[in-house]
């Protein structure tokens, strides 16, 4: 591993919380959607809700939540089924409020 990353100013940080529908529970999809997360350099957070869902919150610049949106969407872990990704509170912030990607019980 390097160093970290260093978000170069004005590269348009943005903060934007997701819920995920489906077979994703049970599935290893928080384990797979933090190391997706690590990779992208895009940090926050995933959790399971008590309704079936996982959801969280993703911050880093633009293009990479992009990505991992779409990821979400479409790919989450090997044995997750996917039903559909909702995203909401999308937002531009200054800096990040999160320092890794983590997964909260």
């Amino acid at each position: 591993g390097g160093g970290g990353a260093v978000m170069a100013a004005g590269e348009g940080l943005v903060s934007v919380d997701y819920e995920v529908f489906g077979k994703v529970q049970g599935v290893f999809f928080r384990k797979y959607t933090q190391a997706e997360g690590k990779r992208l350099g895009v940090v926050g957070w995933v959790k399971n809700t008590s309704h079936g869902t996982v959801q969280g919150q993703l911050q880093g610049p633009m293009a990479n939540v992009r990505e991992l949106q779409e990821w979400l969407r479409k790919t989450g872990s090997p044995q997750s089924h996917i039903s559909r990704a909702e995203f909401r509170n999308e937002k531009k912030i200054e800096a990040l409020e999160h320092k890794d990607f983590t997964i909260l019980k």
